[in-house]
């Protein structure tokens, strides 16, 4: 089927993992980047910085409107949001430049392996132990390690600053929403410098897909981010976190 020439058909699928990709990561804070990175490297074959810079692409529009989303369901720690924009774009602007040049692949197995320690303790965290809310410390250098390891690697904001926010014991519902605003200033920045370096991207076609089934989600990962109580939100965070990470590793060990 076909609209102004583009077929649909073709479209449904990346729409599908669109949506289910921002449904998530507007709950949890995370796994955009993650679940559209493998589908465009691991089973597609594009290369990992252009499909870097076409998710960043499509996520300057998701992470807009999740943005807005959160911000009217009242998900937004301000002082939380501040202390961790700046070193997140300059992080991000670091690890795209450095990806235009070179291939990160050899570092992705090691954090990968580390992100899959968090989601496990995470997990058991919320399991055994009522979760006992205070305010984060060390947020400046989780942006800027976050914001690099996301363009370098084609996704890592969400894992790494989300997790790491809970683990300092941080209120669940306002991490997931201001990581999830400041993603979008960061993809922004990211975007600029892929394409700075790798020319304009074109977003038709799988990109395209994805970029609708986003926009589409993202107001119900809001939504569901207020509704789920502390506790639910560690548990489905370590889920989410474990299982992305180890089929990360285990494709870079297959491939």
């Amino acid at each position: 089927m076909e609209v102004f020439g583009v077929d649909l058909t073709g479209l449904l699928p990346f729409i599908l993992v669109g949506f289910a990709a921002q449904i998530v990561d507007g709950a949890l804070g995370m796994a955009f980047g993650v679940i559209t990175n493998t589908l465009l490297v691991g089973m597609l074959g594009v290369p990992p910085a252009l499909a870097s810079q076409r998710v960043h692409v499509v996520e300057c529009f998701t992470t807009a409107t999740s943005g807005i989303s959160h911000l009217l369901n009242g998900n937004i720690d301000r002082a939380l949001f501040f202390r961790l924009l700046v070193p997140g774009v300059v992080g991000g602007v670091t690890g795209a430049y450095l990806l235009s040049s070179i291939d990160a692949a050899a570092v992705k197995p090691f954090v990968l392996a580390y992100l899959t320690g968090i989601g496990i303790y995470l997990l058991v965290r919320g399991l055994l132990y009522p979760p006992k809310l205070r305010a984060a410390k060390h947020v400046a250098p989780l942006g800027l390690l976050g914001g690099f390891l996301d363009a370098a690697g084609g996704g890592g904001w969400g894992p790494v600053v989300t997790s790491n926010l809970l683990i300092q014991g941080a209120e669940p519902r306002k991490v997931v929403g201001t990581v999830n605003t400041v993603e979008f200033f960061l993809t922004v920045a990211i975007s600029a410098t892929f394409i700075f370096h790798l020319g304009i991207v074109d977003l038709a076609g799988a990109t395209a897909g994805l970029l609708i089934g986003g926009i589409v989600a993202a107001p119900f990962g809001a939504i569901a981010a207020k509704r789920f109580s502390p506790k639910v939100m560690l548990i489905l965070v370590g889920v989410v976190l474990t299982a992305t990470s180890l089929y990360g590793i285990w494709t870079a060990v297959a491939g």
